[in-house]
Order: C-alpha cells, then structure tokens, then sequence
C-alpha cells in the first residue's frame, strides 16, 4: 500500500505516469466509443454503457411516496442521459427501513410512483431524443443491522452477532438473532415489492445484498445456526429463494438484478469474500460461486461492491480526497482502491459471461471517467459504467460526455464525503458542493443537529 493522495492530476499524461509508478492495472483509452454502444439486458436494451448507481437521498416522506426532492434528483438523472437508472434503495417492509424517509413502494402509493416513472422518461427523452429509453430498476432492500425507522435510535434486526460491528448500532451481544421464520416471510415481502415496481412501470428492481445491509450480512453469517447459517449454500439461500421467487412472480420480461458484496474488508468469520487469516486478501472463490449461482436463477444484471460504508475502511466501497468525521485517512493511493474495485468487476463479469455487470470506483477519476470507462468497456472487463457520487454532482456527464466527447472537471464531485456526511447526521442528502443552493443549508443544519444530539449524550 501507498501513501494516500487527493486528485491533483491536470492531464491525462500524468495520470499516466501515478499509475505507472503505483504498479496498477488502471486502463486508459482515448478511443471514446465503447461509452456509446447500446447493451442488452435480459429482453431489453440500455441506450448507453453508462448506469447510475443507486443513491440514496433520504428524503421521502413519511409513507415511502416520492417527495418535491426525490422528484427532482431523478429528472436531473434522467436528463443527464444515463442508459440505465439505477433507483436508491426502496424497504420491503417498514422495520427494515434506513431511516424514517427511505423510500417504499406500498400498494397506497404505486400510482404516485408510477406518475414519477413516466415523469422520469418524459424527461430523458426531451434531453436526449424520442429513441432514448433508459432502464428505470428499482433497488430492493431490507437494512438489517442498520434499520433505524423511527427517529434517531437505531433498531438493528441481526442474522449473527459481531462483537466488532455490534457496539456500533447499541447491541451488548446478548440480544436474539432475527428468526429462520422471519427470513423466510421476507420472501413473499420481496415478491410484492416487486410485483409493485412492475405495476409502477420500472423495468425491473435488483435484490440489494451490498454493505453490509441484510441479505449482505447474511453472506457472511459463518455462525449461524440453521438453514441460512454456516455453510455457503445456507448463507446465500434467502437470497436465491428471492431471486428465483420473483422471476416465478414477474416473468423473463421484468427485468431481475442484483448488487452485491464481493468483498466486505472484515474479519472471518464476519465477512464474506475474504482470507480467513487476512482480511485485505480477496478470496474470489465464494464471490464468483453466488455469481454463477445468481445467474443460474435466471438474473439479468449483475452490480458488484465492496466494504462497509459504516465502518472504518470506506475506501474499500467508495475511493476519497476527503473522508466523514471520525474516519482515519486510509494507507493506501485511492488509485490502488480503485484498481480493487475494477479488479472484483472484471473478475464477476468474466464469471457472469453474457450478464451484463455494472462496473463502479469511477468517481474519483473526475475528468477522466471517459478514458478509463471506456478502456474498461473495450477489454469486456464491465458492461456499464456504474456513477455513484458523481450523478448527484454532474448529473449531465454522461451526456456531456457522449454529445462533446469531455467532461467539466469543474463540474465533477470532488469526493468530500459531505453527502455521505448528511446521511451520518441523519439529514436529507445530495451535493453540497455543486448543488450548494439546495444542499449547503441542509448540511449545516444536519451537522447542527448531529453535534447537539451528541452532546446531549455526553
């Protein structure tokens, strides 16, 4: 490992030269038209190579129905020319939800959801032309140990125990275990869930099972007991049973997707896809064996991860300048975080074979998104071009990109961490740098908040 540096190159050739004098695999290419190819998804077809990732802004109202802000985050995406909409997280059931403003698909709300899907395709096609229809999927989730949805208190519902993790949502190590029972009626909750988003219009929802939330602790409940405990094929069972049970409901025309951890960074036997005796040492064999076992059960896109954005390497999930409060700079160059990431993608996609898999670390290259993104599109190592962060900043980069061939770096995210900071102090999220009208306020507000809350514990 090196040591970390913020962004500072100014030209491509001296990206070049960081990562010749890093010694990573970190492709270039100024041949821009792998960005623009059309990609197949199950039955359907995606305009462009370029995804957003699902972000969450925390900000819906009480009943999961689209707020004034949910509304304008997604014309702002679908304007901006992507091929595929990721949608952020919507919670299967109330209990499960992140925070109290997650959004939910409920039977009460489709239509408003489904008002809000057809928005978002008006908006796409007056930016980008009459033939341009991106894929709209729904995330679906269940928070696990992280739910928290009422108030501030947290309300962790745990497959194992963590006595690295536990401390961190209230847990003393002695509570119950969410039941066999539980789990198996999450199944039927998913179903519905989706069977919703197929009414509200979205073409497909992807079966969250990333950063540690549920169904990604669940992957690594080596101490379980039961039927989705211990072994490999009892810890991706519930999430197989999900998969398959919804292609059964919604049928080979609504799309199935899934974002998953490959890699969590913590320690056996926590974590899943790491070296029983070191933690930073990737063991793909578990990883690319849920791959092959996803798309077995018929999933039409795959979108890999890594990390735990709640604990203290968020590097590993999401390459930074700057980190939240209380996270210690990495040891290590973000260009070797990022080489991480592309290297877990290359490896699901060669194991996904013609599943597309939505490649993501592309934030922190700023303007030279394009040249790595498309190097990537021409060696088959992805399939999209996966913007997190950078989609709330620059919404319109991909068609920036795709319409001038370049990118505004003065428009780019900055990687501050200020939007995962608002999430922290549990505020309504986005960006405060380049959205500062909308998201300055509410970032001072939230820290406001935050920081008197934490002294009232003091």
């Amino acid at each position: 490992m090196s040591k970390h540096e913020k962004f500072h190159y100014q030209d491509i050739g001296e990206l070049r030269e960081a990562i010749k004098a890093l010694h990573v695999s970190i492709p270039l290419s100024e041949d821009l038209s792998a960005l623009s190819r059309k990609v197949r998804v199950g039955s359907l077809e995606a305009p462009n190579a370029f995804a957003v990732l699902p972000m969450e802004g925390c900000d819906s109202e009480i009943d999961g129905s689209p707020t004034d802000s949910v509304r304008r985050r997604y014309e702002r995406f679908a304007s901006g020319g992507a091929g595929l909409i990721w949608w952020e997280a919507n919670s299967v059931v109330p209990e499960g939800r992140a925070n109290p403003l997650q959004m939910m698909l409920t039977k009460d709300n489709v239509g408003k959801f489904a008002s809000l899907v057809e928005h978002t395709l008006h908006f796409a096609q007056d930016s980008m032309g009459k033939s341009h229809r991106p894929l709209q999927i729904l995330q679906l989730t269940h928070s696990g140990r992280y739910s928290r949805p009422q108030g501030h208190k947290a309300a962790p519902i745990i497959p194992q125990h963590d006595p690295i993790l536990d401390p961190r949502v209230g847990l003393k190590g002695d509570e119950e275990v969410v039941s066999d029972g539980y789990l198996e009626d999450l199944v039927g909750h998913y179903v519905f869930s989706a069977r919703l988003a197929k009414e509200a219009g979205f073409d497909g929802v992807d079966v969250k099972a990333c950063h540690r939330y549920l169904l990604s602790e669940l992957l690594a409940s080596h101490t379980r007991k039961g039927k989705f405990g211990g072994s490999f094929e009892n810890r991706s069972r519930l999430m197989l049973m999900i998969v398959k049970a919804i292609r059964q409901e919604c049928g080979c025309g609504f799309l199935v997707a899934s974002r998953f951890n490959v890699f969590d960074a913590h320690p056996y036997p926590y974590g899943f896809g790491e070296d029983k005796t070191d933690l930073w040492r990737f063991d793909p064999s578990e990883p690319l064996a849920l791959t092959r076992a996803l798309c077995l059960q018929g999933v039409d896109l795959l979108s890999n991860s890594a990390g735990n954005p709640y604990y203290i390497y968020p590097q590993v999930t999401r390459p930074f300048d700057l980190s939240s409060m209380g996270i210690p700079t990495p040891e290590e160059h973000p260009l070797e975080s990022i080489e991480r990431l592309f290297s877990f993608t290359e490896q699901i996609q060669n194991a996904a074979g013609a599943v597309p898999v939505v490649g993501n670390g592309y934030t922190w290259l700023r303007q030279f998104i394009p040249y790595v993104g498309s190097a990537n599109l021409a060696m088959h190592r992805c399939s999209f071009i996966g913007l997190g962060r950078s989609s709330i900043a620059y919404p319109d980069a991909p068609k920036d990109i795709l319409t001038q061939g370049l990118i505004n770096k003065n428009k780019c995210c900055i990687t501050c961490s200020k939007c995962t900071q608002i999430m922290r102090d549990h505020g309504r999220t986005g960006c405060v740098i380049r959205d500062n009208d909308v998201y300055g306020p509410l970032y001072v507000a939230a820290r406001k908040e935050a920081s008197e809350r934490e002294a009232s514990f003091q």
